[in-house]
Parts: C-alpha cells; structure tokens; sequence
C-alpha cells in the first residue's frame, strides 16, 4: 500500500521503504489471527484504544464474526476510517488528554461495570492510549500541564507514563482491577522500546512495577511543581498483582525494522539494522546518524542503507512547530549539505508526528540550500524547534494520513556507494 508519495523522485526508494515498513505493522492480520476461533463463554465486549484502535477492533470484529456484546472505539481525532460500524466510535485527545478523553473513558467504564465471573473484556491496546483513556484523580487542566510539562521537557515515555499512572483511576492496572471478577484479554500493539507490558498504554490491565521512590525523582528532575494531594497520589502503588488479566504483545517495532531491511535488500542496497532500540534527543541522532552515513559513503562501493528503530525525544525551547522526526530529520540537513548521494528520513509509523499532520521528514544534501534561498537556516529553525515549517518550505515533509498501527519510528540514510 502506498502511504507516501513523494514528488521528488531522487526519494523514491525512500517512500518503498516506509510504505513496506508500515504495511507490514498493519495490526490488522496481527490482531486476526489472534483471535480466530476464539472461544468465550458469552459474546465478549471488545475496548479498542490507541491510535491503531479503529483497525484493531475492525480486526477483532471480523475474527470474531460480529459476535460482541458490545464494541468501543477510542481513539484519536481523524483516526476512525477503519472502525467496525457496530462498534461505538469516540474521538479525543493525543498528546495529552482533553474532555472526551475523560467522557470516553467514562463510556468505557460503564460498558464494563458489573460484569460477572463468566464474561470477558478483549482490550486492544496501542500507542496514544496514555492520552485517549483518562479518568483524571486531579483536575484535567492540572494532569495536561504535567503531562505537557513532560513532553516539553524531553522526559521519555516511561517516565511520563510513571506520572500518569499514579494520578489516574484507569491507568497501572486499575482498569484491569475495575474489571474484576470478569477476565481481562489484551492484545497490545506496542509502541513501547523494551516491550514492558506496563508502560504500554501506561498499563490499565497490567500490574505495575514502578515505584513512589522513582515518581519522586522524575518529578524532581525535571522541574515539575506537585500540590501536595498531587504528591500524596504519587506514593499510593497501582495494583502488583491482577489474576484476571493477560497480556499478549502481537506487534512492536521489530515488525517496522525487518520489513524495511527487507525491502532495502530487495531494492538492491546492502542494509545494516543498527538498533531498535534508540532513544535521545531527535538533533542528536539525526547528527549521528548523517556522519556515519557520510563516512559509509566514503568506503561504500555499492548501495547501502543504514537503519535505526526506537523513539527519540525533543526538548522545547522555542515555539515553532514540528515533532521529533522532523527535527531528526532538519538536524542531519546541516550535516550533509554539499553531499551527494545520501538520502535520510525518519518517520512515525503512526502517520502523526508531534502535534503535526506530518509522519516525519526526509533530507538530502541539497536541503539546507534550499532553506538557505529562503532566507532561514538549519540551525535557526531548530533554536525554534519549527522543523515543520522549514521541511515545508524545502519538499521535505513525509504526508501519510493516518496509518492505523504505531509501532514507534524508523530512521534511514541511503547511500547511492561509488
């Protein structure tokens, strides 16, 4: 399927590799097979969340033959095109949450109440669920301002994700307690580096393992101001233990990474994975990654692609716009200016970057130049973290819409060799 068209041509391999990356993190086949011939005592009620819950919950539905008692989706604004017609469809918040998280979640929570010994919740999980499934133990307006404190200052997932949990009635496996004594099926797609099965979605049917020693310290690294009710929920522990809930990962970024080797191989470039597991900040990996394909590109004598897998973080420091991928992206512009033959991109599996309707960005060695005639430079750009708009103005943003998985993000230099 193709997700990304691009006009420049030079981007081609660039725009076969992602729409086969993401292609092949389509949950819907995942989820599928999963549940195929499932046996259940009663008709079970499917919760989709995440940003791959309409594709999901498609995927639940047809495995299990419209046989529901009853379906919700939750998830993010303009990620509903797949979602099964017999399903409740609800829209809220991402990155951090907003009413219709709360009235979603609400909704969710009173589908499952009550529920007996003999019926069972199918909860499909993906990333964006931290933000869609809320029901705030502070003041909504309190949990956005620490959670956009957190974000704004690079904190990463886990970390933020430590914080909710301990301020929400839903989030570290409270969900999958409030569902008790009905038994609690997940199926996780994770976006999650590592896999934990509690940060995902910041766990609501998982037992959680963080603590109230590293709440403290996160809060005290970063600068974040608590009430004292906000540092008295800090301490109190979400569930340790859940006996009628089951995890199962059916996708991660693994998916993402071997299908773009594969499809790399196959376009005839000689293809390194380096890591699935990269984490920092965005300026500094899209810096690390565009030297290394510059010396790769001094001893390459054929096609070469060097691939890297994770998540990395951006801290906010001006008020431009752009998400992490972009700024990857802008930061290995400066680095390959004047280099011919290499190619970089970097882009959310998940189709959105950041607070944008961009999936990420793709640079070469002519795009600083290209910056350069507008009258702005790299370096510039990045002080105002305002990626978006200079990849705008260069041809350099990657548009896909919505993909319906999120398996966090692919990075990829091409090398043309001598």
């Amino acid at each position: 399927m193709e997700y990304f068209v691009p006009e420049n041509k030079r981007y081609a391999d660039a725009a076969a590799i992602i729409n086969a990356a993401i292609t092949a993190a389509n949950p819907y086949a995942l989820v599928h097979k999963a549940l195929k011939g499932k046996a259940c005592q009663k008709p079970p009620y499917v919760i989709a969340v995440g940003k791959a819950a309409a594709t999901m919950a498609a995927a639940a539905n047809d495995a299990l033959s419209g046989r529901v008692a009853k379906g919700i989706v939750l998830t993010k604004y303009g990620h509903t095109a797949t979602a099964p017609n017999n399903f409740t469809v609800l829209e809220a918040g991402h990155p951090v949450p907003d009413e219709n998280s709360v009235r979603g979640t609400e909704a969710v929570l009173n589908t499952v109440s009550g529920l007996g010994p003999k019926d069972t919740v199918i909860l499909l999980l993906s990333g964006g669920g931290s933000a869609l499934f809320e029901k705030p133990l502070v003041p909504l307006v309190r949990l956005r301002e620490i959670t956009t404190a957190l974000l704004k200052n690079g904190a990463e997932i886990a970390e933020i994700n430590c914080i909710r949990k301990r301020l929400s009635a839903v989030k570290g496996g409270r969900f999958g307690a409030f569902c008790a004594p009905a038994r609690v099926e997940v199926l996780a797609l994770s976006d999650v580096l590592g896999d934990a099965p509690d940060v995902i979605a910041s766990g609501p049917a998982s037992p959680d393992t963080t603590t109230a020693e590293h709440a403290r310290q996160i809060v005290a690294q970063y600068g974040i101001s608590l009430s004292n009710k906000e540092q008295e929920l800090l301490l109190i522990d979400p569930p340790r233990v859940l006996p009628n809930a089951r995890l199962q990962i059916i996708g991660n970024i693994g998916l993402l990474c071997d299908a773009a080797k594969q499809k790399a191989e196959e376009l005839g470039y000689e293809a390194t994975l380096l890591t699935t597991n990269q984490q920092g900040e965005a300026r500094n990996t899209g810096k690390a990654l565009a030297l290394s394909a510059i010396v790769s590109a001094g001893m390459a004598s054929k096609k070469t692609a060097l691939l890297v897998g994770g998540e990395t973080t951006v801290t906010v420091r001006g008020n431009g716009k752009g998400g992490r991928n972009q700024e990857l992206a802008l930061s290995a512009a400066q680095y390959l200016s004047g280099k011919e033959g290499i190619v970089l991109f970097s882009v959310g599996s998940d189709g959105t970057d950041g607070p944008t309707d961009a999936a990420g960005g793709i640079v070469d060695g002519g795009t600083a130049s290209l910056l350069a005639a507008c009258g702005l430079s790299v370096e510039q750009t990045l002080t105002e973290n305002n990626a978006y708009e200079a990849l705008r103005m260069c041809g350099g943003l990657i548009m896909t819409g919505p993909t319906g998985t999120n398996v966090n993000d692919l990075t990829v230099a091409l090398i043309d060799g001598g």
